[in-house]
């Protein structure tokens, strides 16, 4: 394949997209505006390549074929928008693989006299292991390099905050070049170099809440030159500061004519000594108590500002906000909040429109260098306020990927969005969809249910489900007779390998020899899958570089995966346990690798899939279980031989009930809520009909 290099000019950044240069295509679609109206005469461009809108509002773009497409639409009158898709899913969702795909209609919003789009991200650090990484990764920021290294952590996201009136992070750091004392007592410190804040204003980032629990990890002097760096910066900045009478001020603005007060919170004191909170006479972050909320939130309401606030508080890595946080936030909005926004779990949750305000009880990591499954599936939140009072939110999917915010494209949109719209419709708020984004509108309709058929591949008994519209769950299974099923949740980030090499940001939750291991232009689906190089008489291993944290022990659980060898096989599937008396490198060090099943595999030019069904880690409590664990692949050719072995798909799926035979669902999103597999107890040559609501 001929590979040239597209460079465009999206909103001020410039993205890099390789493109293989073998077809044109066609991308088609419709731009709407909020009153389900054409919009006419609008400019949608990719790169050099630009159309306008018919009457009718729909448009077309005739391109070369590539990885990613990031689609520009512009209208004098209106918010600019950008969306980003991959190859993979656009085709996968025509389902075919022709010369033309069509994207979901597209919403743009149309400005008005004192209507404000701001632009809200999760938790932010440029430290620890984006200067010392984990299992031999690359490092994202050298010493001679800071700056351009930091910028280029933030490039992918640059076009979407860059639309915003104001755009606002959770920075959860202290700012400093060198340390400037000892660190508070706590299990964990963080620090970042001053870098950070020219690389997310470059972002287009214009204000940071230092309402959050890291704000004070160096203490008054840590604190001290966080602020000094931030003044410096011309950011704006309030949640923090050397008295709680300053912590509790607001950073004031006007946008569009209208006075806005920004907030930021901290939800606990901190057992650490010195706590983590400002005091009459000790600096740190601004406490969220009841009283500061209704007090601060108050002033800012009497002075004629319309409060917006932030809060840091809840559970890690939950799905649901705890309930002092949840009374905290709607505490905020009946006080006179126009929007409330919360961080802290590192996981997103669910979106609640509540009297007629907005709040996001979890905003997720926005950068950030954790390595749990879990944690890089993110978004922006745009939120629309007319005057303070909420006109619509639009959610823009993010993925993590290498600790680099990403656009989310294909499985990691869906599995980003389908969270996110499965714990915000437990709150009964509906999302909608513009395009490959989720909307929340300010009138919430009903939202309507279709029909879906899924069908499995021969001796089967797996089928993924990330092709299903991600704002809409299941309802209603119609299994043919004798066919019973299941649902269940993949473990497994980046499974199809399909983004595994987008936006210059390798994907580093995977393990593999990387001097020996390809990632090749063709796949069992789609176009992308792992080659492993396999040298005779020894083995070659791929699979998950973190634990999985936070499992259900003993569940029935399948690993999936497809392979192509031209030589015998052997492939072996193994799990590790990290135990709660252990810590993280200590159980990738001492645990033992224990063997699922083995299964061989015949020389073929074909790719050859297999399912092997196992259970859980058995023991899931403190005084003999395990709190996490990994999969892996070993791969061995037959005879002494030497060659490659590829692999796609490869997933583990943990089910989230037994098998059933009844319509409506066993799973429930509550406990978890994402459905990303089915599962049959034979297989069928006869398809599953879902209705999806």
């Amino acid at each position: 394949m001929r590979k040239t290099i597209f460079k465009a000019a999206v909103a001020g950044a410039l993205v890099c997209i390789s493109y293989g240069a073998l077809a044109d295509i066609t991308i088609k679609g419709r731009l709407l505006n909020e009153a389900n109206k054409a919009i006419k005469s609008a400019r949608v461009s990719l790169g050099n390549v630009s159309a306008k809108t018919d009457r009718r509002g729909y448009y077309q773009l005739t391109v070369d074929d590539a990885d990613v497409y990031q689609l520009n639409f512009a209208k004098d009158g209106y918010y600019q928008s950008i969306q980003t898709f991959s190859h993979f899913e656009l085709t996968e969702q025509a389902r075919n693989a022709s010369d033309s795909v069509s994207i979901d209609d597209i919403t743009l919003v149309e400005k008005a006299k004192g209507r404000v789009m701001f632009a809200f991200t999760g938790d932010a650090m440029m430290g620890r292991r984006y200067y010392k990484p984990a299992f031999g990764d690359a490092v994202l920021i050298n010493e001679q390099t800071r700056l351009a290294d930091s910028k280029a952590i933030v490039e992918n996201v640059k076009p979407y905050l860059s639309l915003a009136d104001i755009a606002t992070t959770n920075l959860e750091t202290q700012v400093f070049d060198q340390v400037p004392g000892d660190a508070a007592p706590k299990s964990i410190a963080f620090f970042s170099k001053p870098e950070i804040l020219d690389a997310v204003k470059w972002a287009g980032i214009d204000y940071v809440t230092l309402g959050n629990n890291h704000t004070y990890d160096y203490k008054d002097s840590g604190l001290a030159d966080t602020l000094k760096h931030l003044r410096k910066s011309g950011l704006g900045f309030s949640g923090a500061d050397h008295n709680e009478e300053k912590a509790l001020k607001a950073y004031q603005t006007t946008l569009n004519g209208v006075d806005y007060g920004m907030l930021g919170y901290v939800g606990w004191e901190g057992r650490a000594k010195p706590n983590q909170v400002a005091e009459q006479d000790k600096g740190g972050a601004a406490f969220g108590n009841l009283k500061n909320i209704i007090q601060s939130v108050g002033e800012q309401v009497d002075a004629g500002r319309v409060p917006v606030v932030q809060y840091h508080g809840g559970y890690e890595y939950s799905n649901n906000p705890s309930g002092l946080t949840e009374q905290r936030l709607k505490t905020a909005i009946d006080t006179g909040a126009a929007v409330a926004i919360a961080h802290h779990p590192h996981v997103t949750q669910g979106i609640e429109l509540y009297n007629g305000q907005l709040i996001a009880y979890s905003m997720g990591n926005f950068v950030f260098d954790q390595y749990i499954p879990s944690t890089p599936y993110s978004f922006i939140l745009y939120v629309w306020l007319d005057g303070g009072n909420f006109h619509r939110a639009e959610i823009v999917p993010v993925y993590l990927k290498g600790y680099k915010p990403t656009p989310a494209t294909g499985l990691e949109r869906h599995t980003t969005m389908q969270r996110i719209s499965a714990l915000s419709a437990q709150r009964n708020t509906i999302i909608g969809r513009s395009g490959g984004h989720g909307v929340i509108e300010a009138k919430q309709g009903e939202q309507k249910s279709m029909k879906a058929s899924v069908n499995f591949a021969n001796n089967s008994k797996v089928a993924p489900l990330y092709l299903l519209p991600f704002h809409q769950e299941i309802s209603e299974v119609n299994a043919p007779k004798g066919i019973n099923y299941r649902l269940g949740t993949n473990l497994m980030n980046g499974s199809d390998f399909e983004s595994f090499n987008f936006f210059n940001s390798p994907e580093r939750s995977w393990f593999f020899d990387r001097a020996n291991t390809v990632v090749n232009s063709y796949g069992a689906s789609g176009s992308k899958s792992l080659g492993l190089k396999v040298a005779a008489n020894q083995a070659s291993e791929v699979g998950l570089q973190p634990f999985r944290r936070l499992f259900k022990g003993d569940r029935p659980t399948t690993i999936l995966a497809k392979l192509k060898t031209d030589n015998a096989a052997k492939v072996s599937f193994y799990w590790q346990g990290r135990r709660f008396s252990q810590k993280f490198y200590q159980a990738r060090k001492e645990s033992d690798w224990n063997l699922i099943e083995s299964v061989d595999l015949a020389g073929s030019n074909d790719w050859q899939a297999l399912e092997v069904d196992f259970n859980s880690v058995r023991y899931n409590y403190p005084s003999k279980g395990f709190r996490a664990y990994r999969v892996k692949a070993v791969i061995e050719l037959e005879n002494g031989a030497t060659g490659q072995v590829d692999i796609d798909d490869f997933a583990v799926v943990e089910w989230q009930s037994s098998f059933s035979n009844k319509a409506k669902p066993l799973h429930t999103s509550v406990e978890s809520p994402q459905a990303s597999f089915i599962g049959i107890n034979k297989p069928t040559t006869k398809p599953l009909v879902l209705t999806i609501k």
